[in-house]
């Protein structure tokens, strides 16, 4: 891939975190410019998440119309009280809503985390798996359903997983780093070589699994039908804290674009940004991949879009994406669940995605490797 090829929208990004370090009279108009922008798109693609998810709660076996599910969501709040009809307000809060949310948070989790791996490898077909997050995840799930293991404060597949996540993350890291330097390509050349082994490991897991092969399967091919309001209220304080960290290094984020050198020229501590982008990312990715399985395309799909929408800068394109991504994966997950038979969503995103990446191979500039 083309680690360190810089495009002509991440070099405007970089020479607009540039201008902003330096000091000159433009650079509070111009911080405070991208402060209104990014609120106006943020505030819109909230809306927008508002209405995905009303939207998604309507379908189901159980037709609901769309005024009814927003007020039994409007019964919930504390400050609200209306009637709604007991039936309807048990289906939406108790079944559809909470599988609803988990694709939310899910989706803002890979949207962001794509968001900063594209920017931290300089790369267009970076997504939140490359570093063998995903692939480590799997391996954790997958063994603890072939050989059922005794996982300690009851944390079973889910922490299994996210285990797995972050041991695949820490392995890659510390292969590549050598002298306290962690160059990019040798992280993602190490990130693939860990991939590829992982990959080898869950097929061997497949040829054991017995009767298991079809729980592997479908965790494998992402899902969100045994989501509950456990899973979304461990999953989002994760998600919102990684969130915040990863926003404060957007401007990090848009420096380092302009290569190494010149960043830690313009007072940028390359090493440690890089480490702390690298690990929230990878708690970020486990965090969403424990408890939906691998979702594939999200991450890739989502910061394209929105780049090409609100331009290259990471302190709009974070939030938008993330905002983006959770509303993605919703009409995904609805769009899973609303024919006669449901299906996985890592298939129904994979079916987008796929296209849309054979497009990218076309477009970017990585067709020149």
């Amino acid at each position: 891939m083309g680690t360190g090829t810089r495009t002509g929208s991440e070099t405007a990004a970089a020479t607009e975190a540039n201008a902003d370090v330096d000091a000159n009279p433009d650079a509070d108009a111009a911080a405070s410019g991208v402060l209104r922008r990014a609120v106006a798109w943020s505030v819109g693609l909230a809306i927008a998440l508002i209405a995905v998810v009303l939207a998604g709660a309507t379908v189901g076996p159980v037709g609901i119309e769309y005024g009814v599910v927003a007020k039994v969501v409007l019964d919930a709040l504390p400050w609200f009280s209306v009637r709604v009809p007991e039936t309807a307000a048990t289906i939406v809060l108790g079944i559809r809503l909470p599988r609803i949310a988990l694709a939310a948070v899910v989706g803002c989790a890979l949207g962001g985390a794509g968001t900063v791996m594209q920017g931290f490898f300089r790369n267009p077909m970076a997504d939140p798996s490359i570093i063998g997050v995903s692939t480590g995840a799997a391996v954790g799930a997958v063994a603890s359903i072939v050989f059922p293991l005794a996982i300690p404060f009851g944390l079973g597949l889910q922490g299994a997983a996210f285990a797995g996540a972050l041991i695949a993350a820490f392995g890659v890291y510390l292969i590549a780093t050598e002298g306290g330097r962690t160059p990019v390509a040798t992280l993602l050349l190490a990130g693939v070589a860990i991939q590829t082994f992982l990959g080898a490991v869950i097929s061997y897991m497949l040829v054991q699994s017995g009767e298991s092969l079809r729980q592997v399967t479908y965790w494998l091919m992402g899902h969100l039908h045994n989501a509950g309001w456990d899973e979304v209220t461990t999953t989002l304080p994760v998600v919102v804290l990684a969130f915040v960290v990863l926003l404060a290094y957007s401007r990090d984020l848009n420096v380092l674009l302009l290569g190494e050198s010149d960043a830690h020229s313009l007072g940028i501590e390359v090493e440690r940004t890089k480490r702390v982008l690298l690990a929230v990312s990878s708690v970020l990715t486990a965090a969403a991949v424990a408890v939906s399985g691998v979702i594939g395309f999200v991450g890739l799909i989502v910061p394209h879009v929105m780049r090409l929408l609100v331009g290259p800068d990471h302190r709009i394109l974070l939030p938008t994406s993330t905002l983006a991504g959770g509303g993605f994966l919703v009409a995904a997950d609805t769009l899973a669940r609303s024919g006669p038979a449901e299906l996985p969503v890592g298939i129904v995103t994979a079916a987008v995605g796929a296209p849309f990446f054979l497009y990218l191979l076309r477009r970017q500039e990585v067709h020149a490797l």
